[in-house]
């Protein structure tokens, strides 16, 4: 009796650790873009829903808003789930920025707080960030991962692949419509500082692809400071002075998913406020006004792969923009 005693103590300090009924959640599935739709803009603290078979093949990339509280999920492009989360509190944010998954581990307890359980994580940082299941109060109360309902949680962590990119934006109970402050910070692997060197002025871009020869890539188009930077598998392996049309805010996500015949297409991840744009073919016009020198557009055409993802912003890359930068974090040795 006393060891049954134990385990029932045991299992609800877990269960406190990961908010208990508010971890599970109410989930829902969809079986249309327009089901998911309407049931995504009802959703309250906790709840989800999920339509996989929407999109059933393609690259999974991940976009957490953290003004709305909110994760979306595509697929090739196009919406396959929505989540409410909870991100961190005050004085533990969840930082802002282009991610790839780690690490995943579907029974991993925190080194960090009392071996707290953190059911399906999939590690974002190696100083701790993470999606994992956790509490979903309604609003940010977590250290700083996201935490997501436990259900959801578990599809997810079914679906995503090491090297999936993972995209963090906005600001916890400020607008969208506030500006990003930047896309890049010093930081790799383990936290150890990785100096982001910038172009010389006799340097029209720069080209280093041996210094992460494999993993997942994301280009980053910034159009305040004029440059694209090219990384894999977390690692800045390139960038370049680049002609961007600055008439354009707006935050574009394009993930490259060729068609059946092999031919490339680039298709529209609809971020928030852009939800129509789900699953569209590039619109020509977002790239047009891109110019860039013909040696890095043929060097960048030889690593794209299906998968890789663009991201197309206003926010600065460059660290004489002063302001807390939103952080791409190196993923070395995850492979």
């Amino acid at each position: 009796m006393r060891n049954h005693g134990v385990a029932i103590a045991a299992g609800a300090t877990a269960l406190l650790l990961c908010g208990a009924g508010e971890a599970l959640g109410q989930g829902a599935r969809a079986s249309s873009v327009i089901e998911l739709a309407r049931q995504a803009d009802q959703l309250k603290p906790g709840q989800w829903v999920w339509a996989p078979e929407i999109a059933p093949d393609g690259p999974i990339t991940v976009y957490v808003d953290l003004s709305r509280q909110v994760a979306t999920v595509y697929r090739n492009g196009v919406r396959i789930g929505v989540s409410t989360v909870s991100s961190g509190k005050p004085g533990h944010e969840t930082p802002t920025g282009v991610f790839t998954i780690l690490q995943k581990d579907a029974k991993h307890r925190s080194s960090k707080y009392n071996n707290a359980p953190m059911p399906y994580q999939q590690r974002l940082t190696w100083d701790g960030v993470a999606l994992h299941a956790g509490g979903l109060p309604g609003y940010p109360e977590s250290h700083g991962c996201v935490h997501l309902p436990y259900e959801f949680a578990r599809l997810l962590f079914g679906e995503t692949h090491l090297g999936a990119t993972v995209i963090v934006a906005g600001e916890a109970g400020k607008s969208m419509l506030a500006p990003a402050a930047g896309v890049l910070a010093a930081q790799g692997e383990m936290g150890v500082a990785t100096p982001h060197v910038p172009l010389a002025d006799y340097e029209p871009y720069r080209w280093m692809p041996e210094i992460s020869p494999e993993g997942p890539v994301t280009v980053i188009v910034s159009r305040s400071d004029q440059r694209i930077l090219v990384l894999r598998n977390g690692v800045e392996i390139g960038r370049s002075r680049a002609e961007v049309s600055a008439n354009d805010f707006e935050t574009h996500v394009l993930t490259y998913a060729p068609q059946a015949d092999g031919r490339p297409r680039w298709v529209l991840v609809g971020v928030p406020g852009h939800a129509g744009d789900d699953g569209l073919p590039l619109d020509s016009g977002i790239l047009n006004h891109l110019r860039m020198p013909r040696g890095f557009h043929a060097a960048l055409a030889e690593v794209i792969v299906p998968g890789s993802t663009v991201l197309v912003t206003q926010a600065p890359v460059l660290p004489d923009n002063h302001g807390k930068g939103m952080t791409v974090m190196a993923s070395e040795g995850a492979w």
